[in-house]
């Protein structure tokens, strides 16, 4: 958008605005860089200057009343900076805070300004230029800085592997102006930055260096428990670590009357009860100790909602189309051990694995293979390579299989009798081709005679009827297989070492993909602790293509070195893909409304669009 088209829609919305936005725009305006009041990666921002509400909420959802959701294992930690390494967090922790930008739910990649009342950035994107809000307040009434900004992001990307891979073409920030940070990336054309920089979330410098109430002096490179100062519309309340937190609302807070949070954060308080399985938290839900859950397992989805409640309408059933991501879910290998680093017995294990009978026998039916890095969306690679994504496969042909080019991809059918025996042939025929045998009924080194085993690792009971399944058919191939079931706390510790050998891992997939993916599968990020790359892939053609991703010129690029990724990433069998429903199965206590035109990239959002019905709650009980 330029300075003279940003005028004109100006004019237009001029009555929209409140005095102070209208000043700030105006100033804006004035300025020598062309500022924007959003950002869209590729295309047009739907929403424009002035804009007075997302178009998916109830600008009159009346505020107050509680929400009860459950979270999972434990917290010990308020320090949303060490997550990925340090502590447990705890849940709805992203409530107390903002970020520059934010998203609205009905585009794929855009961004409008909630602590930043405008960017820039020049048509190199070689750096990105936000203008912080004269209003944006922390809680104790001081004003959000530019020092709070350059703060918040150096904390990133020192002590968080997985944001330090997301903004790594980010090299400085800088105060530029009394309320302008100015960020600086290594190269141009890095299109997504202005958004995804948009994306973090600032914290208050002056805290976080100071001392707490025994005069200790903080450190934002541990965990803590100390309720920290934030500026977003709730803060902590009661809590007790790993049993339950409260978030009460920030009255008369400083952006309540900002656009982008017009008919958000409804409800009075947020609870989030803890609990230490699957089975307790829908028990829980039964006794209306929550009000809301979201149904991960098939087989609860098809047998446990069958009590009163649900009967006489009280407890609602509702799916919720997923359209925002994509995703690969798998049984991810450790290839930084030296048994799981020849392809051929990473591809055995697929051809061991019976998905079909699985989903007969566990899930109802209910689920899809997958057989895409980004299953569910537009991306995922689809038969032969052709044009732009085979000019870029070219490039790398040297470094990746031969079958990215002769062979679209699938997964190994099973589902009856003699496919299972034929399937487990070949997968044997593979381990002697890796240099493996059956010696006593042992998979065995023929060269050191060494048994091959097994160990899948899991933090909760839900997924041990899985391994055990699979372990079964494992066993039929001579491979000492067990199943280990440790607490969170050691789960993630084991994790975070790469003390593992095959774990259920999930990589969401964003339409519009980008940065994230180096912190995914990148070289660098291979032997960071705590990063997301937890197989350990260290590729040039994958580090390649990344590049191409985020470097694209424009959608149909991005598109084209996207599927080109795929292919390469499926045909290294990194992994053996489980499988994705395409829906948000959720059950609630009929207490709440929403409003009727919901989100299309939102799923349930809930509480975010939600609001506590009074009449509802009545009839509830």
């Amino acid at each position: 958008m330029n300075r003279r088209s940003l005028l004109g829609s100006t004019l237009l919305a001029l009555t929209a605005l409140p005095l102070r936005q209208l000043r700030s725009i105006r100033t804006a305006l004035a300025d020598d860089k062309t500022w924007r009041h959003g950002v869209s990666s590729f295309g047009d921002l739907k929403y424009p200057v002035g804009f007075r509400h997302f178009g998916y909420v109830n600008a009159d959802a009346p505020k107050g009343g509680t929400v009860r959701d459950a979270a999972s294992g434990t917290f010990d930690n308020f320090n949303r900076v060490v997550a990925g390494v340090k502590g447990s967090l705890a849940a709805g922790m992203d409530l107390i805070y903002e970020t520059l930008l934010v998203s609205s739910l009905d585009e794929a990649a855009s961004g409008y300004g909630l602590l930043a009342e405008a960017v820039s950035f020049p048509a190199d994107f070689s750096s990105t230029t936000y203008r912080l809000r004269e209003q944006a307040k922390w809680h104790d009434g001081t004003p959000v800085t530019p020092d709070d900004v350059i703060f918040s992001f150096e904390a990133v990307k020192k002590y968080s592997p997985e944001l330090s891979a997301y903004y790594r073409h980010v090299t400085k920030a800088e105060k530029t102006g009394d309320r302008e940070v100015t960020f600086t990336a290594d190269a141009s054309g890095n299109r997504e930055l202005p958004r995804i920089i948009g994306e973090l979330t600032v914290l208050p410098k002056k805290w976080w260096e100071g001392t707490d109430q025994n005069g200790k002096k903080r450190n934002i490179g541990e965990t803590t428990l100390e309720p920290p100062l934030g500026s977003g519309p709730y803060r902590i309340g009661d809590f007790s670590a790993g049993r339950h937190i409260v978030y009460e609302r920030v009255k008369d807070h400083w952006s309540s009357g900002l656009n982008v949070n017009v008919g958000l954060n409804n409800f009075d308080e947020l609870h989030y009860e803890y609990f230490r399985d699957t089975t307790a938290a829908l028990e829980a839900f039964k006794a209306d100790i929550v009000d809301w859950r979201i149904e991960n397992i098939a087989k609860n989805w098809a047998t446990a909602y069958d009590f009163p409640a649900v009967s006489d309408k009280r407890v609602l059933l509702e799916e919720f189309p997923i359209r925002n991501v994509g995703i690969m879910q798998a049984f991810a290998f450790n290839i930084r051990r030296e048994k799981f680093q020849d392809p051929l017995v990473r591809l055995a294990f697929n051809y061991a694995f019976n998905f079909e009978e699985m989903n007969r026998q566990f899930f109802f039916d209910q689920y899809k293979r997958i057989a895409s890095y980004f299953a569910g969306t537009e991306l995922a690679a689809t038969g032969l390579p052709a044009g732009r994504e085979l000019e870029l496969l070219e490039a790398v042909r040297d470094k990746i299989p031969p079958q990215v080019f002769t062979k679209p991809y699938t997964n190994p059918v099973n589902g009856n009798p003699e496919a299972v025996r034929n399937n487990l042939r070949e997968a044997m025929r593979l381990l002697k081709q890796a240099g493996y045998e059956v010696r006593d009924q042992q998979l065995v080194n023929v060269k050191t005679g060494e048994p091959y085993a097994v160990e899948f690792l899991t933090e909760g009971s839900g997924f041990e009827r899985v391994f055990l399944f699979y372990k079964s058919l494992l066993d039929r191939l001579g491979i000492a297989t067990t199943v280990r079931t440790v607490d969170e706390v050691q789960y993630q510790n084991r994790l975070r070492s790469w003390d593992f050998d095959i774990i259920t891992a999930a990589w969401p997939a964003s339409l519009t993909p980008g940065n994230e993916l180096h912190g995914y599968w990148g070289s660098r990020a291979a032997e960071e602790a705590g990063s997301p790359n937890r197989i350990g892939i260290k590729n040039p053609a994958v580090d390649a293509m990344i590049d191409q991703i985020v470097f694209a010129k424009n959608r149909a690029d991005l598109e084209a070195a996207t599927r080109a990724l795929d292919r390469i990433l499926l045909w290294n069998h990194y992994l053996v893909p489980q499988w994705y429903y395409d829906k948000v199965r959720t059950a609630r206590w009929d207490r709440f409304g929403h409003p009727d035109l919901m989100p299309k990239y939102g799923k349930a959002a809930f509480p975010t669009v939600w609001w506590r019905d009074v009449q509802k709650a009545a009839k509830a009980g």
